[in-house]
This record gives structure tokens, C-alpha cells and sequence, in this order.
């Protein structure tokens, strides 16, 4: 790859990420301060990343890899998801805001595969080439965070009470525009020829069902499903936990647990290899129960180590549990159902579990609310605390580690034709 291809790739990447983080992180704190939201309509909105996480093996999978170029649709879609920006920023409601943020996520969701498909397909070697180009879509997210607290301000105490974090919607549309036309300058990325067609299971991965008959993978993909929700609680309610309790820059200060998701994720492979599978996986389970312990017990005076601490924890929590859990999916998969299984993990985490985990959150939040408790906040962490920790002890009672062919050793190799129909949450 060519100096200009890798600059025109890590861009993408940047301004790919930069929009995601410049509204997702502040959503909750918009939802309840902007808009009013009750809680369950603030987990009714979040859903919608589930939703299109569903839809997105659809649009990309019977759709995008036939009939276009990959670049081209991912320019329609940024260009469509900068028009639907402008509507969420004017919205005054949640009933007027919820529409547009479902039909943004239909269209957002499906270019995280796009972007992938459209970097492997310039690489001869994506195994070294990759990382190179995706560690750009981090900071991207980072520049968002960072943009938000300490350029702008409008987290800041004054900013919220203004309602100036509805500004964001108007920054990532602006960002989603710029994308949008950029898209078309980049390189050429025309459909995959293939043998036959792709059924609508084997997109959507149900044709490794087959594969939850072996024990193992049946106790980690229903672990898998579970630990969503303690993920949900943390998207949800973060940034409005961190913006109540008084932290400074709670969004910039949130873009550490970036920061630790790349250190972790190169640590992963030293960890995985020495300890194996069963171990790594349970340090991430008990990961998420730690950092919520710390956040129900910290405070943003003289107890805020503990809340750094908590978002320090994301790179342990996600990569020692997600990315494992791909490596080790694509280990039991075999070549004939590699995709297929992949492709039925994002489906049931990012799908199913997130959807079941924000709905969860929504009314566990809505409970201590109405119920009056002392301390709120306290109580909410400690039940996505608990369910964490209660995954973790089934998982460690019930699955029984099988060693992996010689093959399988751990390296990070991603799919080389369109990737994941939903990438990870730097």
C-alpha cells in the first residue's frame, strides 16, 4: 500500500469514528437534560444502535456487496446521516427525536463494515496493514471526546444548563458530511465476485447454529449475550453518572478508556497465549464487576481515583472479553463456518444482548428513581455489578476449556472481504 492510499484510509477511519464519538458519548446527558427524557425513553432510544446493528447484515450483506461500490455507498450513506444530524439537533422532544436517531443508526451502522471492506480490500497484508489504518478511527473518537470538554465545553456545568450538547449533533453532521463527499475520493472499491449467493442465514450467521451443540461455545455464547448488559449500563449512564456527580470534562475524561482499549488490546495476545481462553475471559467478566464496584463507592472529590480507575478498566473489560471472544469464535468455527459464527456473535451481542441490556438499565434506572433511595447512582452500578459477576461464576463452574488445533494460535485477523457487520465501540 502506497503512502497516499494509507492517508486516504487512515482519514476515513478518523472521521468514521470521530461522528460516532462526537453524540454517542453525550446522549444520555442530552437525552435528560435537552430533552427530558424518562429513562425508558432514553433506553428506547439507545436501542436503536441495536436495531441497526441488525438491519446492517442486510444492507450490506444482500445489498452493498452486490450491486455497488463499497465507498460509494458508504458516501450516500454519511451524506444521508449529515441531513439526519441536522433533524436531531433541531428536535425539541423525544418524539420528535427518536425517528430521525432510528433511521440515522440504520444508515450509520451498516458503514462500520463499509470502512473495513473498503481499507482490506487496498492491503496485501491486512494482518500488519490493519492496525495501522484502524488505530486512526480511535483517535478519532478521542479528537470527538476531547473536542467536547476541553475546546467547546459543552459538558461543562454552564454548557449543559445552556443546552449547548445539542451542538454535537451539528459537529458529527458537519463531520458526516465532510465524510460523506470524501468518500467519493476514495479508492475504488467495486463488488466482490462470488460463486453463487449468499443466503439470508449465512449472512446473518445462522448457519453456525450448529456449532451451540458443543457445550462450551453454548456456555460462552449465552455468557457472551449476558455480560451486554453491564456493557448497556455503562453506554447508557456513564456520562450522565459522571456529568451528575460533578466530575470536570466527564466526556474528555472519558476518552481514557480509549487510551487503555489500545494499550490492553496489545497485551492480549501475550495473555491469551500464556493463560489460555477460559482465564482471559474471566479477568474481562470481573473487569466490568470491579469498575462498577468503583464507580457505586467513588465520588468526584477526594474518592475521583476510583472513577478515573472505572473508565481506565474499559481496555480490560472490552478487549479481555469481545476480542477474545472472536479469537476464540474463530478457533471453534473451522474455515466453513468462520464468517457464519462471527457473524452470530455480532448478531446476538451487539443485537440482541445490547438491546436486552439498555432496556435493562433503562428500568433499573427508572426503579431507584421513582423508589426514592438515598443514593441512586450507588444503586444502579451495583446492579450491573452483580449481573457481571454472576456471569462470571456460572462461566467459571460451567465451561470447560478444550484445547485449541495448533492453527488457532491467537493473532488478530480480520475478515477480508466486508468484516463484522458491527465493529467494536472504541
Amino acid at each position: 500500500m502506497n503512502t497516499l492510499t494509507r492517508t486516504k484510509l487512515s482519514a476515513m477511519m478518523f472521521l468514521e469514528f470521530f461522528i460516532w464519538g462526537a453524540w454517542f458519548v453525550t446522549l444520555g446527558t442530552f437525552l435528560g437534560n435537552n430533552l427530558k427524557a424518562s429513562e425508558l425513553e432514553t433506553a428506547s432510544v439507545f436501542s436503536t444502535q441495536s436495531f441497526g446493528a441488525i438491519i446492517a447484515p442486510f444492507i450490506i450483506g444482500l445489498i452493498a456487496d452486490k450491486y455497488f461500490n463499497a465507498e460509494r455507498i458508504l458516501g450516500i450513506l454519511h451524506l444521508v446521516g449529515a441531513c439526519l444530524m441536522y433533524q436531531m439537533y433541531q428536535a425539541a422532544e423525544v418524539s420528535a427525536f427518536y425517528p430521525y436517531v432510528l433511521a440515522y443508526m440504520f444508515a450509520y451502522m451498516p458503514t462500520l463494515a463499509l470502512v473495513n471492506s473498503v481499507s482490506f480490500r487496498q492491503m496485501k497484508n491486512p494482518e500488519k496493514e490493519f492496525s495501522v489504518i484502524r488505530v486512526w478511527g480511535t483517535l478519532g473518537w478521542i479528537a470527538a471526546g476531547l473536542a467536547i470538554s476541553y475546546l467547546f465545553h459543552w459538558d461543562s456545568a454552564q454548557g449543559i444548563e445552556q443546552g449547548l450538547l445539542k451542538n454535537t449533533f451539528l459537529m458529527a453532521g458537519i463531520a458526516s458530511l465532510v465524510l460523506g463527499v470524501y468518500s467519493f475520493l476514495l479508492p475504488k472499491t467495486p463488488p466482490v465476485k462470488t460463486v453463487g449467493s449468499s443466503s439470508v442465514s449465512e449472512i446473518l450467521g445462522l448457519d453456525a447454529i450448529k456449532l451451540l451443540k458443543s457445550k462450551d461455545f453454548l456456555i460462552f455464547f449465552l455468557a457472551s449475550i449476558l455480560i451486554c448488559i453491564p456493557l448497556a449500563f455503562y453506554y447508557q449512564n456513564a456520562n450522565p453518572f459522571l456529568t451528575d456527580v460533578g466530575l470536570d470534562n466527564p466526556t474528555g475524561k472519558m476518552t481514557i478508556g480509549q487510551i487503555s482499549e489500545v494499550l490492553f488490546l496489545l497485551l492480549l495476545p501475550v495473555f491469551f497465549s500464556r493463560y489460555g481462553f477460559k482465564k482471559t475471559i474471566l479477568v474481562g467478566m470481573l473487569a466490568w464487576a470491579v469498575r462498577y464496584v468503583l464507580f457505586a463507592y467513588g465520588n468526584a472529590a477526594e474518592l475521583s481515583f476510583m472513577l478515573l480507575l472505572g473508565i481506565a478498566l474499559h481496555g480490560i473489560c472490552y478487549d479481555f472479553f469481545f476480542v477474545s471472544g472472536q479469537i476464540y469464535t474463530d478457533a471453534r468455527a473451522g474455515e466453513k463456518y468462520k464468517s457464519s459464527a462471527q457473524g452470530l456473535v455480532t448478531l446476538a451481542t451487539y443485537g440482541v444482548g445490547m438491546l436486552i441490556g439498555f432496556w435493562v438499565a433503562g428500568y433499573i434506572s427508572e426503579y431507584y428513581r421513582g423508589a426514592g433511595v438515598a443514593n441512586v447512582w450507588q444503586s444502579i452500578w451495583l446492579v450491573p455489578a452483580g449481573i457481571a459477576g454472576g456471569v462470571a461464576l456460572l462461566f467459571l463452574l460451567f465451561f470447560k476449556e478444550k484445547k485449541a488445533p495448533a492453527k488457532a494460535v491467537p493473532v488478530f485477523e480480520p475478515e477480508l472481504e466486508r468484516g463484522p457487520a458491527v465493529t467494536s465501540l472504541p
